[in-house]
């Protein structure tokens, strides 16, 4: 079946396209299934992930790629088998659209709702396969198609620039902090305030966290990071004695810096006895050392979380309804996605770029 809407989107056709050099082409979106559904996209969000891809930085990037796995639109085709969506429906689609979740042989991660860490198959939003060969196409574009699974109603009280970027950057920090307990009697670090870690703090507030420390490193950030909701702000490059004052002080640490070059002991050093810090972010210039250590003389935590099921990313939508969570976000045009992905790689963001379609 032939639609009456075409496939067309920003396309990188090779590493340089992250330099503001994507091009605007047509595009064959994975064939149809009907337990896929058709979305006509009115806002998506610029994730750090775009950048890493269309640069290549994570490994070799099947080019051409349509980034962009903050999908907010309107279902304007839905296959038969599916049952939580109607055409009409206001849905998003984030980081994840396919794994072995209600197949033959399905895994335990998919029969337990944690999708994301499926032992059989997992295709990205964009830069993926499909089961059925298809590729995937993202969203800086006019129309998605995903499997229905991976799209996710939207509560009304949400409007849909701000639904956007909770599709991958909020469900990001907010499974972590929910996972590892973040709420009531616990004191909570995020590291790196930037798109990520303005969701971190947002999260931790909303969940009930009694202290949040934001933790940046220089302080031009402080007046931003109070007014979203945090205690406390640390400037590590700018505060000598950071990390006497906060020596295990804190319960639960979310990391969104991207880099191998952070101080991770001295991170680690701030966990009180059996603490935990998680990494968000995924450096593309080496690994992490693990502070070994600091690990055993202060029996401590270090691990990692991965985006968020289609569970986690409703629980987290009824949440942000419920407190009136708000990310601090820029409205860009579509037509100017070039543009705005070369100010998100510049550090201009404060704190997501959401890209905006004027059909």
């Amino acid at each position: 079946m032939s639609t009456d809407y075409k496939f067309e989107g920003w396309l990188g056709l090779d590493a340089g396209s992250v330099d503001g050099k994507m091009q605007w082409k047509e595009f064959e979106p994975k064939p149809w299934e009907e337990t896929d559904v058709d979305i006509k996209i009115s806002h998506c969000g610029i994730c750090g992930s775009d950048l890493h891809t269309l640069r290549s930085g994570w490994g070799p990037t099947n080019y051409p790629c349509c980034v962009g796995h903050e999908i907010v639109g309107t279902a304007v085709r839905v296959g038969s088998q599916v049952k939580h969506i109607k055409v009409g429906d206001r849905v998003g689609v984030g980081a994840q659209s396919e794994s072995c979740v209600g197949r033959k042989g399905e895994c335990n991660e998919c029969a337990t709702s944690n999708e994301p860490y499926c032992t059989k198959h997992f295709a990205g939003t964009y830069n993926g396969v499909f089961m059925n060969g298809g590729k995937s196409y993202g969203g800086y574009a006019l129309y998605n198609r995903s499997p229905a699974h991976f799209a996710i109603k939207i509560p009304d009280a949400i409007p849909s620039a701000h639904a956007a970027p909770m599709m991958c950057g909020g469900v990001t920090v907010y499974s972590p902090l929910k996972h590892y307990g973040c709420g009531p009697g616990k004191t909570v670090g995020i590291i790196g305030i930037g798109g990520l870690g303005h969701f971190g703090v947002l999260f931790a507030k909303a969940l009930g966290a009694d202290r949040v420390v934001a933790i940046s490193r220089k302080s031009d950030k402080r007046a931003d990071a109070l007014k979203l909701g945090a205690d406390e702000y640390v400037a590590t490059a700018e505060d000598t004695e950071w990390m006497a004052n906060n020596k295990r002080s804190l319960d639960l640490i979310v990391c969104t810096v991207s880099s191998s070059k952070m101080p991770i002991n001295d991170y680690v050093s701030l966990l009180k006895v059996d603490g935990t810090m998680i990494q968000v972010g995924a450096p593309e210039d080496g690994a992490l050392t693990i502070p070994a250590f600091t690990l055993i003389a202060n029996r401590v935590k270090l691990g990692g979380s991965l985006i968020g099921s289609p569970d986690t990313i409703r629980e987290m939508l009824e949440l942000a309804a419920e407190k009136g969570v708000k990310p601090w976000v820029e409205e860009r045009p579509m037509k100017d996605a070039n543009q705005a992905i070369k100010d998100m790689d510049a550090g201009d963001a404060r704190y997501r770029y959401v890209l905006v379609n004027d059909h």
